[in-house]
């Protein structure tokens, strides 16, 4: 039976200017998200939350501060894909952490790459599209959660 894989999301904000981390998936040019990933067997989500940053920019934990936490945030692959065989979807738990690092601190190679770039913009830069369309509601969700943002921009480039 299919069921939903626990998942954490970091997104990582500059206390001076507000500024949010996205990083653009390798494999999907176009496609920009907060580092984040699932929760292993055995471990917490603060644990998981922790160990994801870590592999995908490289930035341990003493770098930022988790500032508040959201759960409940789910969504389901498209029709037919299950993750790992098992998974029909994810439940999403997004932190908001004050990063206190430097830019040259974050490392896309730190571990596997899985980020072709990164880039600071403010919550009401993020646009929509930058996702695919059943990861829309989450987002739409986390952005009012998190920046009181009652709607994101829509700008398709062709």
């Amino acid at each position: 039976m299919a069921t939903y894989r626990q998942n954490v999301a970091a997104i990582l904000r500059r206390p001076g200017s507000g500024k949010i981390l996205i990083c653009e998936r390798l494999n999907n040019r176009g496609s920009w998200q907060f580092p984040q990933g699932g929760v292993d067997k055995g471990e917490d989500l603060i644990g998981a939350l922790f160990r994801e940053v870590d592999e995908e920019i490289g930035v341990p934990p003493e770098m930022y501060r988790i500032k508040a936490c959201r759960t409940d945030y789910r969504y389901k692959f498209p029709e037919g894909h299950l993750k790992k065989g098992l998974f029909c979807g994810q439940t999403q738990t997004y932190f908001l952490c004050d990063y206190l690092g430097k830019k040259k601190a974050i490392n896309l190679d730190a571990h596997v790459r899985e980020f072709s770039r990164f880039k600071w913009i403010h919550p009401e830069e993020f646009d929509i599209n930058w996702v695919p369309d059943f990861k829309q509601p989450v987002f739409r969700r986390v952005f009012r959660d998190f920046f009181g943002i009652r709607r994101l921009p829509s700008r398709r480039s062709d």
